[in-house]
């Protein structure tokens, strides 16, 4: 099995006549945590889109392991997955986003085993088992039964990650997943997030928190304008960034 966890190959992306992703290519290795930085607009949460297909590309490729995601190739042909295909091709990929999209009919521990038992046809019994197990994971042990509405947005937001955990991904994508947050609600995301890094998961991370990328990442990605624009050690490129265009930004949120 390959130790390169997610490959992207020329990745192009346009909206029309908008090209808002212009030739990416990267790898991230298997239990490695990516940040993607850059200003609004830079092309980053298009891209995690594209790595689990909610966007498709319009060039290049993208691999999560060895499969193509949202194509199959025949001969020199490629061909789009169907959206049953793409769907589980998806499963195998968390994602959590800005906004925490829980279902607000639903409590904390019955949105998380909702997707398992529906999609994976865990039994009843073993998702709230596993989706208590979840929660407690996330330091919400004392939530099942709370509704989204009375959960803070941090709270919400852990319920989100135990949701996405849930169905066993062997990827976890974050679209930036403390900007919607209070300040002081912030940490508390962030700590889930590094304990999440320290078991082994493999993280691509869009993210404004340049304290968590430099502590947590292994490398870190610098997007401007759609492109890579300088990549490398976190820790590196954020006390020494090379490229104008990087110090730029880097000396307005730093």
């Amino acid at each position: 099995m390959t130790d390169v966890m997610v490959r992207a190959e020329g990745v192009v992306k346009k909206f029309g006549t908008n090209t808002v992703l212009r030739d990416i290519s990267l790898e991230v290795k298997r239990g490695e945590v990516m940040c993607l930085i850059g200003p609004s607009g830079s092309g980053k949460s298009t891209f995690l889109r594209c790595i689990n297909h909610l966007e498709s590309v319009s060039g290049g490729r993208l691999f999560v392991e060895d499969d193509l995601i949202g194509y199959r190739q025949k001969g020199d042909k490629i061909y789009e997955l169907s959206p049953k295909e793409a769907a589980e091709q998806r499963r195998d990929i968390g994602m959590v986003f800005q906004k925490f999209n829980l279902f607000p009919h639903m409590t904390a521990l019955e949105n998380v085993i909702e997707a398992p038992i529906r999609v994976k046809k865990v039994s009843k019994a073993a998702a709230v088992a596993r989706g208590k197990e979840l929660l407690e994971r996330v330091g919400l042990g004392d939530k099942f039964d709370s509704y989204p509405a009375h959960l803070s947005g941090g709270q919400q937001q852990r319920v989100a990650i135990a949701r996405a955990l849930a169905m066993e991904p062997k990827l976890m994508l974050f679209d930036e997943p403390t900007s919607a947050l209070d300040p002081e609600l912030v940490g508390e995301v962030l700590d889930v997030m590094k304990s999440l890094a320290k078991s082994g998961m493999t993280m691509i991370v869009v993210t404004h928190e340049m304290g968590f990328a430099r502590e947590v990442a292994d490398s870190l990605v610098f997007m401007d304008d759609g492109v890579v624009v300088e990549s490398g050690d976190p820790r590196t490129v954020l006390a020494n960034p090379q490229h104008e265009r990087t110090q730029a930004f880097l000396s307005k949120v730093l």
